[in-house]
């Protein structure tokens, strides 16, 4: 009988790390998105995209939040990872971009990460540019 409820215990363990394992990498744990290699779901003038955000932030937010954008517009600032297109749209980049830019007007890729109300800019964030 003390050999049968060890059994049912040693098996109700099983089972209930199995449906944790289970649940961690099927729904928590998820892989991080390579925005380079994705097509963006919209391509805009970086004026466009601010002005969608003035009009109404939660449109907007439906729209654009976690997508994979293009935003063509004139390099108004540079430091080595960040670039802002327009004094409108603040973009990250993963990597050093100082010697990438050639040009004043650029296509940057990113995923959109929201509306910055104090700033009053547009943010993107794991930028690449497109040539």
């Amino acid at each position: 009988m003390k050999r049968k409820k060890t059994a049912i215990i040693i098996a109700a363990l099983l089972i209930v790390a199995s449906a944790g394992i289970y649940f961690y990498y099927g729904f928590l744990f998820k892989e991080a998105r390579n925005i380079e290699s994705e097509v963006p779901d919209f391509n805009i003038p970086a004026t466009k995209l601010l002005d969608d955000y003035n009009a109404d932030p939660k449109k907007a937010d439906l729209l654009y939040l976690n997508k994979t954008i293009e935003i063509t517009g004139t390099v108004t600032k540079q430091t080595d990872s960040v670039v802002i297109l327009e004094n409108t749209v603040f973009c990250l980049f993963t990597q050093k971009v100082k010697d990438k830019i050639t040009s004043n007007k650029v296509t940057v890729k990113g995923k959109c990460i929201g509306y910055d109300e104090l700033f009053q800019e547009v943010k993107i964030d794991q930028c690449t540019i497109n040539k």
